[in-house]
């Protein structure tokens, strides 16, 4: 697993107290589905989704689950991105808003990402090239056909799991009680978001170690490139200057956090990975979602920075939807405050609250 993903490119996520697991009983299981086809027309025989639990399904009188909660991670992330002591420990634990003692926890590895099918696996860049629509609609065959949830009480998402929880709502406007995308925007792709990914593509593709992705080694120059784009994009501007606040603790910051990531990342994985946005836009269909939404974006995110503008009038589109911008400080994370549940989770517990079956 890389130490720094996407999802968690904040300053402090090196320190040892994030590197603890909190002691909580887990199960992981792979469903395979069958002559997957993907939306470019492309097949896969057999698409491997691997997925962690905690806690057990329950099902009402009429016999259908009504306590899972799915959980999708960002991008380079897999279902360890949320068994970490900020997360976890806070919403999984005993007490918790998510205590695995009451709720059925799903924690699926996206396709393409963790242990669940991707282009190293084998086929390279003849794996077939997925965006987030394939990714949504895999993770619902593998809860439905898989483990046999047939309703979720809360489907969130962060980053790239924010956009899922967005294409997942307006797909099945009736197979989640609500939904807590948090740190992203529900429209295309575009301006300095786009950029950035395009430029991280393009570093590794260029790189003539790259080979058209039939690489003996992996292509290190355009990865440096690339794990320099993801630091910066998912960086926290006043955590860093706080914690790296001279030369010499920057730089080792910096030496430390691509050397880290290189020894894990693969560069087809990575380009596909970034690549699945290329499609992803929701915005014409936001009337469709009929589940409440708690929707939550920090005001120090890189990716999705509030000076655009748009999430009032998308915000408005939302049948039962809350926006909430947290205000930058010491406390937030950049884009990464998407992961510290402690910043969000009195909204999460009014989103619990108003969206409890009557």
């Amino acid at each position: 697993m890389r130490l720094l993903a996407l999802a968690f490119a904040s300053a402090l996520m090196l320190s040892p107290a994030f590197a603890q697991a909190p002691p909580l009983a887990t199960s992981e299981g792979e469903y395979v589905i069958k002559d997957f086809r993907f939306r470019s027309g492309e097949t896969l025989p057999e698409l491997r989704m691997h997925y962690t639990t905690l806690g057990t399904p329950h099902r009402n009188a009429a016999g259908h689950v009504d306590n899972a909660v799915l959980v999708m991670h960002g991008t380079g992330g897999d279902a360890r991105t949320f068994m970490r002591p900020i997360f976890a420990g806070v919403l999984f634990t005993p007490g918790g808003l998510l205590d695995a003692s009451k709720y059925f926890i799903i924690l699926p590895d996206g396709l393409g990402h963790g242990k669940s099918s991707k282009p190293s696996d084998g086929l390279h860049r003849k794996f077939p090239h997925y965006d987030y629509d394939d990714m949504v609609a895999a993770d619902y065959e593998m809860l439905t056909k898989g483990l046999k949830v047939d309703h979720l009480r809360l489907a969130m998402g962060t980053s790239m799991g924010c956009m899922h929880a967005f294409v997942m709502g307006e797909t099945w406007p009736d197979f989640a009680d609500a939904l807590m995308p948090l740190a992203c925007l529900p429209t295309e792709i575009a301006g300095r978001n786009r950029i950035w990914r395009k430029l991280l593509i393009d570093g590794i593709e260029q790189d003539p170690a790259y080979l058209d992705g039939e690489y003996k080694t992996q292509p290190k120059a355009g990865l440096r490139t690339a794990e320099s784009l993801l630091l910066i994009a998912g960086g926290a501007p006043i955590a860093m200057q706080d914690v790296y606040g001279s030369r010499e603790k920057v730089d080792a910051y910096a030496q430390t956090y691509v050397e880290t990531n290189l020894k894990t990342v693969d560069a087809n994985d990575l380009i596909y990975q970034v690549a699945a946005s290329r499609n992803y836009n929701p915005s014409a269909r936001l009337e469709a979602i009929k589940a409440p939404v708690m929707w939550v974006n920090s005001a120090d995110d890189f990716i999705n920075p509030p000076e655009l503008g748009l999430t009032s009038g998308f915000a408005k589109r939302l049948k039962k939807g809350t926006f909430v911008l947290i205000p930058a400080s010491k406390d937030t994370h950049g884009h990464g405050t998407h992961t510290w549940a402690a910043i969000w989770k009195d909204h999460l517990a009014k989103l619990l609250k108003d969206s409890a079956p009557k």
